[in-house]
């Protein structure tokens, strides 16, 4: 079974590391990321074409890319991102037949030689740590919004 697919009817958020969840679409954490805090904005349809994709499912899944550099920026510092799609093997996509936004954090100075050298990537914080920080950060955020 395909990961995101399974995620989007999971009931257990936290074993498929996903953050929140609208109607049409969910955010969640890249079991393979990029860099620390890579997340992932998902519809629940399984489909490679935006142009599939109805209104509310595209308002849903740009809702959770703003939230998720909102979320980011709160937890872990976060001075830029790379917001972007891989649609088809062609263009580098992992998972070619369900489409998802990539939204993964930068930092100023945060590429070294570990990559271009070794080619080995460093992640700093493990992921179910960082799910969890994540999470809380999110609900302070809803706490401070509220007053």
């Amino acid at each position: 079974m395909e990961f995101l697919s399974a995620a989007a009817r999971a009931s257990n958020d936290a074993e498929h590391l996903v953050i929140t969840r609208c109607k049409t679409a969910f955010l969640m954490m890249n079991r393979y990321p990029y860099s620390v805090g890579h997340l992932m904005a998902v519809p629940y349809k399984k489909t490679a074409e935006l142009a599939s994709l109805g209104e509310n499912e595209i308002v849903d899944l740009w809702n959770l890319v703003v939230h998720a550099q909102s979320l980011l920026r709160f937890a872990t510092r976060a001075q830029g991102f790379n917001i972007g799609l891989n649609l088809g093997e062609a263009a580098g996509a992992g998972v070619v037949d369900h489409l998802h936004i990539h939204i993964v954090p930068r930092w100023r100075g945060d590429t070294n030689f570990m990559p271009v050298i070794a080619g080995t990537k460093t992640i700093s914080e493990g992921l179910h740590a960082l799910y969890d920080k994540l999470v809380d950060a999110q609900t302070r955020m809803e706490n401070e919004r509220a007053r």
